[in-house]
């Protein structure tokens, strides 16, 4: 099928950019939240500003994410074809899994040590063995999503080769492209879309922990039911979204109630959670099933509020945006031990914590867009990961090009 016009694929980029840049700003939350230690670093300085940042951030981060990995997913198998389709996504998201993960394991485990050796004055003489690893017990770390992303892809390319055996009339086709196209122009999509989420958290075997929302599958290579189901419902509507030219636009069209909607579904879950420490759960039935249907339905309505509202407003190419873009891969990889190593630096500096969570942002973002435009953009690394080398003194090309989504 056409795809969308390229005009509007330029907010959808943004909003791709925009989703891993927060993860900067929702890891360097987690030594400022308050109650007992939740992070393996926590400052002297507590805030619930930070609690609120943190829970309201892991509510619709990944789902949009994923949402638009689908949907660019899709578009690069229309335009590369299927042996295209997957020599890019072995180059750009397993090979930079396989390159760099081990490079972020040593640095997390340096910060690790500097820590131990902060606090304890030297590293124990018999420091706890490491588990084995396993596929239930794997540390992916924050690059769990590259992952999770080579699953979904892997399953829709299945899911595509069944359809084309079982429906070769088009007949079941034609019936999920009328759902895409009700569930995203009615006014009751967001709560369609938010059941299975919130079935599968009511669910869950063991006790739910609020504060948690979807559990991140950052420690193990089978992620969880209620990760498949959120993220994997996500990327398969993205993914039929991209079937139908233009169908995306009309998340345009009320993304201010949709956004209403999710802060008040937003402050509710809060206001469930509030009362207790960050891996506490929630006994209460009735409770727990409020909580289910208010956080599914904020998760849903968060999603097509941002892209609606980026639809309506970033659509346009800009030179900063797209270079944010392209760096925000490069960003998210690199983040998590330069946010650590701040967070221990900072931790018993005596200033306020907003000063300090600047700080850790600042620390973060300057040396990571520096080693980007040094070291990436215009070297092999950045072939890699962005699908080209920009030549040093090359202008800015105004096309989208697909994301890492």
């Amino acid at each position: 099928m056409t795809p969308a016009p390229t005009e509007r694929l330029h907010a959808l980029d943004a909003v791709r950019g925009f989703a891993l840049l927060l993860g900067v700003a929702f890891h360097a939350t987690l030594s400022f939240l308050p109650g007992p230690q939740a992070w393996i670093v926590m400052d002297d300085q507590r805030s619930e500003v930070m609690a609120i940042t943190f829970f309201t951030l892991h509510i619709f981060r990944m789902t949009v994410f994923f949402l638009i990995a689908g949907y660019f997913g899709r578009l690069l198998l229309e335009r590369r074809g299927l042996k295209g389709f997957v020599i890019d996504r072995a180059k750009r998201i397993a090979a930079p899994l396989s390159i760099f993960w081990p490079l972020v394991l040593m640095a997390f485990i340096a910060v690790v040590v500097w820590l131990t050796i902060d606090v304890m004055g030297a590293l124990p003489k018999e420091p706890p063995k490491s588990p084995p690893l396993t596929p239930t017990s794997f540390p992916l770390m924050h690059l769990w999503f590259l992952w999770v992303l080579l699953i979904f892809y892997t399953a829709m390319l299945l899911l595509r080769g069944v359809g084309k055996v079982l429906d070769r009339g088009g007949h079941f086709a034609r019936l999920v492209d009328g759902l895409t196209a009700f569930l995203t122009r009615n006014m009751v999509g967001p709560v369609i879309l938010a059941a299975p989420v919130a079935l599968a958290f009511w669910l869950k075997p063991t006790p739910l922990m609020p504060w948690l929302g979807v559990p991140t599958p950052d420690q193990t290579l089978i992620p969880g039911a209620i990760a498949l189901t959120a993220y994997g419902t996500a990327f398969g509507f993205g993914w039929l979204l991209q079937r139908q030219a233009g169908l995306i636009q009309a998340f345009t069209r009320r993304w201010p109630i949709r956004l209403l909607a999710a802060v008040a579904a937003t402050t509710a879950g809060y206001l469930m959670a509030r009362g207790l420490p960050i891996g506490g759960t929630l006994t209460d039935e009735s409770l727990r099933a409020a909580y289910c249907a208010v956080y599914a339905f904020a998760i849903w309505n968060w999603t097509f509020g941002l892209i609606g509202a980026a639809l309506t407003f970033l659509s346009g190419h800009s030179p900063v945006r797209r270079y944010l873009a392209d760096a925000s891969y490069w960003i998210y990889i690199v983040h998590m031990p330069l946010v650590m190593a701040l967070q221990v630096a900072l931790r018993d500096v005596p200033l306020a914590w907003p000063l300090k969570y600047g700080l850790i942002l600042v620390g973060t973002l300057a040396p990571a867009l520096i080693t980007y435009e040094l070291l990436v953009r215009h070297t092999f690394v950045g072939w890699l990961l962005n699908g080209r080398r920009i030549p040093w003194r090359a202008k800015p090309l105004p096309q989208l090009r697909e994301g890492i989504a």
